[in-house]
């Protein structure tokens, strides 16, 4: 029913990994880097016990996607430390997941255009609105720049209660795949404008930071980096015995693909990069790893890909690392999971250079990055690793290495950390 608050499981406090240590915080994974504190701000004034946060999102559970995941276990890691969280999100009845705390439903429609899997919230309405006024929410967190995030801006502003953004995901990028593209600067304009309504832009890597500057957008920004569960991505989950299941040979190199089956993920790319080595001679298997809407369309551009379909939790960790490169061509992402999943991995990667690959790879010594959308030079890139033993190993050693370092805990942590610090700057709200 519209406005109902649907009770899920308790969150367990997320095990914490190694972080990198201190020093050049320029050369740190993005979730080692200290989160910069207002002045004045004195941590002991606030406690997280404090704090109640109303979470917007666009997609909180009913499809499986990076964003979502990140979001989950942020609000994990938020109430095993004392915060009180209700999200509010458009909801379906078959979700992919259960939600991780309380989540109210948001009336929602189907997204236009052949991708009624996604669902925009349609603002707030009196329901939400009296969800919102019985909660009593002294901090928003909006996590997607559509009808619900803009919404609840200009209901936290019209409260005097602090707003914090998150990004996630290059909507802008995504009209340029469907045909649309000349939408672009239009869409820009409008992302400027929710983030600069903001008090704080949560980003997780620089280049994202450096991006929405270049829109004009001059919002504070603070670092949430993302985590890597090292326990489920690790070199020791390769299977040999699974790679032959799905036809692939002990001694034929894997060429892998990972993520939801759309064509925002730079499919088309992969597909004619796939042909180019087929022409090279370039021994090699694609190994796709995911669903999606446009599965049929990728098959008939790579006949010769092994379909593994999606893989979840210790399965999905499997499929990773049996891969022996991973190839990223998209350009969406603003950190790259399956990108820090790989070289957690121990699996060298090819991606674009382009947010979410360029703050993660070190070119030339975990993977290369390539300019976006050239062929032939991810076709040298990839040719240059398959052919290249000692050069693969040394990549999949340095990538292990490298993703050490990306920790859950620590991420989020500094989120909580960017909570306390803007309710610092607005004791008014703090005192709701």
């Amino acid at each position: 029913m519209t406005g109902t608050t649907i009770r899920a499981r308790r969150a367990r406090p997320i095990e914490a990994h190694a972080n990198t240590s201190a020093g050049d915080t320029t050369s740190l994974p993005i979730a080692a880097v200290a989160l910069a504190a207002p002045a004045g701000y004195r941590p002991a004034d606030m406690q997280p016990s404090d704090i109640r946060v109303a979470l917007f999102s666009g997609n909180y559970n009913y499809i499986r996607d990076g964003a979502n995941q990140a979001l989950n276990l942020l609000v994990g890691h938020l109430m095993a430390r004392g915060v009180t969280v209700k999200v509010f999100s458009p909801t379906t009845d078959t979700p992919a997941f259960p939600p991780t705390g309380d989540l109210v439903k948001v009336p929602a429609f189907a997204f236009p255009g052949g991708r009624e899997e996604y669902k925009l919230g349609r603002g707030l309405p009196l329901t939400t609105r009296a969800a919102l006024r019985a909660y009593r929410p002294n901090l928003v967190h909006v996590s997607a720049p559509e009808f619900l995030g803009h919404r609840a801006i200009t209901w936290a502003r019209a409260q005097n209660i602090p707003v914090v953004a998150s990004l996630h995901t290059r909507f802008e990028t995504y009209f340029r795949y469907y045909g649309i593209g000349f939408l672009e600067p239009l869409v820009r304009a409008i992302l400027k404008r929710f983030y600069q309504r903001a008090d704080l832009v949560l980003v997780p890597t620089p280049s994202v930071a450096a991006l929405i500057r270049d829109w004009g957008v001059t919002t504070p920004v603070s670092d949430w980096g993302r985590g890597v569960d090292h326990r489920r991505f690790s070199p020791a989950a390769r299977s040999p015995e699974w790679r032959r299941s799905l036809g692939i040979g002990d001694d034929e190199l894997a060429i892998g693909f990972l993520g939801r089956l759309v064509l925002e993920k730079g499919l088309d790319v992969f597909a004619d990069v796939a042909a180019a080595l087929r022409a090279r001679g370039v021994p090699h298997r694609v190994l796709v790893v995911g669903e999606g809407p446009a599965r049929d369309w990728f098959a008939s551009r790579v006949p010769e890909a092994a379909f593994a379909g999606f893989q979840h939790g210790d399965d999905l960790g499997r499929a990773v690392a049996s891969m022996d490169v991973l190839f990223n061509p998209s350009l969406t992402e603003t950190w790259g999971q399956v990108t820090s999943e790989a070289m957690a991995a121990g699996v060298p990667v090819v991606a674009a250079r382009a947010t979410g690959a360029m703050d993660l790879v070190e070119d030339g010594r975990t993977g290369f990055l390539v300019p976006p959308r050239d062929v032939a030079a991810y076709a040298d890139a990839i040719a240059r690793i398959v052919a290249d033993p000692a050069l693969r190993a040394a990549m999949s050693a340095a990538g292990h290495v490298r993703a050490a370092g990306w920790s859950w805990d620590g991420a989020n942590e500094a989120v909580l950390q960017a909570y306390m610090a803007v309710m610092q700057d607005r004791p008014s709200a703090s005192r709701r």
